[in-house]
Formats: C-alpha cells, sequence, structure tokens
C-alpha cells in the first residue's frame, strides 16, 4: 500500500506528459511549398525578372570593361587632360552597372520586393492552414524544418507537413515539375553563380577608382617614396 501511494502520483503525471507532447508538430516549408504550382510560378516569373536584369548589367560592365581595355592600350598617347576624361567616361560607364546592381539586387531592391508581392501570399495560404490546425489540435508551438533549421533530430510522427498540403487542396508527393523542376534547380544555380560573379565586379569597381586616383596623383610613375 504504502508502495502504491508513492506510484500513483507518479501514473497520474505520465499521462500528462503524454498530452503535452502531442501538443508539438513540426513541417518542412520547402516540401510543402514543392507542391504549389502558384509558388512554382512566382519562382519561374522572378527568376526571368533576374535573368534579364543580369544580361543588362553584365553588357554595362562589358562597355565600361572595352572602353578600360581601349585606354589602356592609348594611354601614353594621352595628355593629362584626355586621360582624366577618359577615366572619368569609364568610371560612369562603371558606375551605370553598380547602381543597376543595387537598384535590382540590393537589400531592398526591385527583386525583393517583388519576391514579397508574389512569394508572401503562399506564405499567408500556408500560415493560414497551419493557424487552423494549430487551433483545431490544440499544438502549442509549429516547428519548421526547412533548411536553415536548426532543429538537429526530427520524430516523422509529429511530421504534419501531407496534413497541411491536403489542407490547400493538393495530394502529398505530387510535387510541382519533376524532371522540369531539376531543371529550374540547375538554372537557378547558375543564375546564382551570375549574380555573384555580378556583386564581385561591383566591389571590384571600388577598387578601380581608388587605383585612378593613384594614377592622376602619379603614384605609377616608378618614384621612390620619400625617406
Amino acid at each position: 500500500m504504502r508502495l502504491l501511494r508513492h506510484l500513483l502520483p507518479i501514473l497520474l503525471i505520465i499521462p500528462s506528459f503524454s498530452a503535452l507532447a502531442q501538443k508539438y508538430a513540426y513541417v518542412d516549408t520547402e516540401y510543402i511549398l514543392s507542391h504549389l504550382p502558384e509558388y512554382a510560378e512566382a519562382q519561374k516569373e522572378l527568376n526571368s525578372l533576374a535573368s534579364g536584369w543580369l544580361d543588362e548589367i553584365e553588357e554595362k560592365y562589358s562597355a565600361s570593361n572595352q572602353l578600360e581595355t581601349a585606354y589602356r592600350a592609348e594611354r601614353v598617347l594621352l595628355t593629362s587632360e584626355m586621360r582624366r576624361k577618359r577615366e572619368d567616361e569609364i568610371t560612369s560607364k562603371r558606375s551605370e552597372a553598380t547602381d543597376m546592381q543595387k537598384a535590382k539586387f540590393g537589400v531592398e531592391g526591385e527583386l525583393f520586393q517583388k519576391r514579397q508581392e508574389l512569394i508572401q501570399p503562399v506564405q499567408e495560404q500556408i500560415f493560414q492552414v497551419l493557424k487552423d490546425l494549430s487551433s483545431s489540435r490544440g499544438y502549442m508551438v509549429i516547428f519548421d524544418k526547412a533548411k536553415d533549421s536548426n532543429m538537429l533530430y526530427t520524430n516523422p510522427k509529429y511530421d504534419i507537413s501531407d496534413r497541411v498540403i491536403k489542407e490547400l487542396g493538393y495530394t502529398p508527393g505530387e510535387t510541382i515539375g519533376g524532371e522540369e523542376e531539376e531543371e529550374s534547380g540547375e538554372k537557378s544555380k547558375t543564375l546564382q553563380d551570375r549574380m555573384n560573379d555580378t556583386l564581385d565586379k561591383g566591389k571590384d569597381k571600388v577598387n578601380d577608382r581608388k587605383q585612378q586616383v593613384v594614377n592622376r596623383m602619379g603614384g605609377t610613375t616608378g618614384g621612390r617614396p620619400k625617406q
């Protein structure tokens, strides 16, 4: 009897912990998004816009590089005033490229704003379903195990991603694209590489400006620094 009196409170607590555990769940938003045609269309439009803008920016950089190549070949034949004029022209052309780069791909640039416009409605649909499920099933917290998550281990028992997909009106496992999706992934990877290269060109612009200032001050004449 004495043992039973000690065990009874523990037996009463165990169901409470079990019930509490049931109030937690998780989803994989990337997996969910892969089922939504509106998300695939949004990504396609964003990639098309980004690719077109990159073409324009790269053309501007190419034009500035051509001017610089010609300038270097002719520099020894030019007067100081002519050199300054040509350097300013190169800087202006390069500035056009970097200004457009910032306007389109900056922190709050046009691509960011367009992404908000196209993706946010899709995200709100998912959030509303999660909110309804949380209310109806008593979940205290719903985590996201997408790639940037810090979740180290997840029990599939608590994955409600498929339930969310069904609530959105789609069939779990029927992702958008198949082989086309893989091709799109390759294109996106290439597009990201191009964006990174363009950013690097923008950074190089700062160094070019510094070099031009040094050249104007005679820093490349080969003279020895004063001791």
